[in-house]
């Protein structure tokens, strides 16, 4: 029995001391499952995470090619006065056809087309036989009259003698007095007559009316003139013009007419002479807009000191027209044509609204909005046929008016 008890004690003995160090390696074996657990919940958690940011990314980007992609382009505010380029008429300041006041044949004339005269300047001389045998038949009239009237004034006074003595009737006197009334009455008729002849024999001389051009020579030696006064055919036999000074005759659209104003200025470009401008000055307006063609005419004086300007020449006129409404120009590939009207489309906070314009003057690539805009008003070009209002866009590309195609 002693052995068994002492193999017990040393089992026992033995065994004790062995409890820590069993204990040591479970728990760095459990040590070493967390530490693992913990990686594993971690690789977990970040593939899970990515795989969600990635689909968020990704849905934010399928939402975002959702979006219709727009190119916007800002409103751009007119010019305070807008430049109109109107076709002018260019005329000389005085310009006069010469007209013959008595018939007869052309005998000579003096100056030709292109030649500068003087007032006064003789220019043709008429030959009328008929006139000058009227007047010489009017003057011997007048002669014969004065005669009468001469003896009539005898006659009258030696009467008024004699009735102071009873010597003649009363008849008598009055007979006589009342010759010599008749025949003063004659002889100034006949002075009229006379006058007027010599007023015919006169216009055989024709004489330049201003300073001028001869523009025109319609008449040659031997031509048969008809006097202006006459019923028959009527022709200038010379037409001056007066080169100084140019009046230039403009029809400015009714919608301008406002605009214009006396003492405005005007630039005149002509094609003879590319590159240069001539200014001139409006004087006056006819203050009333032609019903036939809905025009204001106005004229433009320009000075010509040295005739650089040629009279009936064509001319541009460009005029500053002051612009009182506050308008925009926009690209017309941004209009949207609806049955309730012309439209835009206009973004905000990234929605579409569309807005109802006025449309003004088409200047081609662009064209003035009168009413509907702002100025901070983002507009979509070549918006498309389906966009209505509230619809979500992007806006890939912003630019002004004159850079959008």
């Amino acid at each position: 029995m002693l052995p068994q008890s002492e193999d017990k004690q040393q089992i026992a003995g033995e065994t004790a001391p062995a409890t820590p160090e069993m204990s040591k390696p479970s728990y760095k074996r459990w040590l070493g499952v967390g530490i693992a657990l913990i990686v594993v919940a971690s690789l977990l958690i970040s593939g899970i995470w990515s795989r969600v940011s990635a689909r968020a990314a990704l849905d934010r980007e399928a939402a975002q090619a959702a979006l219709t992609a727009v190119s916007v382009v800002s409103p751009k505010r007119t010019a305070p006065a807008d430049e109109i380029i109107l076709p002018g008429n260019v005329q000389p300041y005085i310009s006069s056809p010469v007209y013959a006041r008595t018939n007869g044949y052309l005998k000579k004339w003096y100056f030709d087309i292109g030649a500068r005269v003087k007032k006064g300047q003789l220019l043709a001389v008429i030959e009328t036989p008929e006139v000058d045998q009227q007047l010489q038949q009017a003057r011997s009239n007048l002669l014969t009259a004065q005669a009468n009237l001469e003896l009539a004034s005898i006659t009258k006074t030696r009467y008024q003698g004699l009735l102071k003595s009873n010597a003649v009737a009363q008849q008598d006197v009055d007979n006589a007095v009342g010759t010599y009334n008749a025949n003063k009455a004659i002889v100034e008729a006949d002075k009229a007559a006379v006058e007027q002849y010599s007023a015919l024999v006169s216009f055989e001389k024709i004489y330049a009316p201003f300073d001028g051009i001869i523009t025109a020579r319609n008449t040659d030696v031997g031509d048969l003139i008809n006097s202006g006064s006459s019923t028959g055919a009527k022709t200038d036999l010379f037409h001056i013009a007066q080169p100084g000074k140019l009046r230039v005759y403009v029809n400015v659209p009714e919608e301008y007419s406002q605009g214009v104003k006396n003492g405005m200025t005007a630039d005149l470009s002509l094609a003879e002479f590319p590159g240069r401008k001539f200014r001139g000055k409006l004087v006056r307006t006819a203050e009333a807009i032609n019903v036939t063609t809905r025009t204001l005419l106005i004229e433009i004086d320009v000075d010509n000191p040295t005739g650089t300007l040629l009279s009936g020449s064509y001319a541009e006129v460009h005029l500053a027209v002051p612009n009182h409404a506050s308008t925009f120009l926009l690209p017309v590939n941004a209009l949207i044509f609806r049955s309730e009207g012309l439209h835009v489309a206009t973004v905000k906070s990234g929605k579409v609204d569309l807005v109802a314009v006025t449309p003004g003057h088409d200047f081609g690539s662009q064209i003035e909005i009168v009413s509907g805009l702002n100025a901070e008003d983002q507009v979509i070009i070549n918006p498309p046929d389906s966009i209505v209002s509230g619809q979500q866009v992007q806006i890939v590309q912003a630019s002004l008016p004159g850079d959008s195609k």
